[in-house]
This record gives structure tokens, sequence and C-alpha cells, in this order.
């Protein structure tokens, strides 16, 4: 498998993942949290990650809450791996500008790995512990700006320099 074909793959199945967990995340969407898990991802303290995980109790969707969760790691791994992928790949067969985004995306790749992956696992914690924690809390608050701004710069990146390089190509 070319590199090219195996970053398409990685970073195509981290896509589809992310469809699938956006999918499993709308049980999370109630009354009582209209944001779902992003309002879990949000919540700067304790007391606000125990109403939410109250509420989704009450609701009954506590447990859909623990698999979407389950869900977002294995679309973490798959995706920033892709977004590794691409960059390394258009960091070595680019010139110019693709050789820019490709460094870019590379950068970006793996600080949504780390900051997506801290937030979840912080998330996590406390879902399965039944209760909040607000050091946890705040410390998965902190990161979800970083990790969204970076998931945007892997994804503009990779779709521009594939585009560059296709008119490149011609």
């Amino acid at each position: 498998m070319t590199e090219r074909k195996k970053f398409l793959v990685w970073w195509g199945g981290g896509l589809l993942s992310f469809a699938i967990v956006l999918f499993l995340h709308f049980p999370l969407i109630t009354d009582a949290v209209p944001g779902g898990i992003g309002e879990h991802q949000a919540a700067p303290d304790a007391a606000t990650v125990n109403a939410i995980q109250s509420a989704w109790a009450e609701a009954g969707v506590i447990g859909d809450a623990k698999i979407a969760m389950i869900g977002d790691l294995i679309f973490i791994g798959i995706y920033g791996i892709g977004c590794v992928l691409g960059g390394l790949y258009f960091r070595a067969v680019g010139t110019g500008i693709v050789r820019h985004i490709g460094t870019f995306v590379l950068i970006c790749g793996v600080v949504f790995l780390l900051t997506d992956y801290g937030e979840t696992i912080a998330q996590f914690i406390q879902l399965t512990n039944g209760e909040g924690s607000d050091s946890l809390a705040n410390f998965a608050s902190t990161l979800r700006p970083i990790k969204m701004a970076v998931w945007i710069g892997t994804f503009i990146g990779i779709i521009a320099a594939l585009i560059i390089e296709r008119i490149q190509s011609r």
C-alpha cells in the first residue's frame, strides 16, 4: 500500500468513524442537556458535570454516554493517525505550499491526538466514577477549544493539500 493510500484509508476511516460517533451522540441531546456531549466537554467544574450526568441518568441515556465516549476514543485514534500520516505524506512528496501544509497538518494532528485524548479520557473517568471532578472538568474544558481548532486545521489542511496536489499534477 502506498503512503498516499495508507493516509487516505486512515483519514477517510476517521471521517467515517466521526459520522458514526455523531450518530451515537444524538441520544445525549435532551431537554435538560440541549448541547449533549458538547456541554459535558465544556463543563468547567464538578457541579456542572454532576448536573449533566444526573440529567442523562434521569433520561435513561447514561449507558449511551459511555458508548459514545468509547466511540470518541476510537475515532480520535483513527482520525489522528490519518492526519499524522497525511502530514508526513505531504511533507515527503509535496513541494512549496503543499510541503508547508503537510508540516501544519502533522503538527495539528499530533496536537489533536494529545488534546482530544486528554479531554475524552478526563470525561470518561468522571462518567465511569459517576461523579464530576473539578480538576478533570477544568482540564477537559481547557483542552476543548484547542482540540476543536486543530481538528478544523487538519480537515481544511488536508482538503487544501489534496486540491493543490491535484492542480499541480495537471
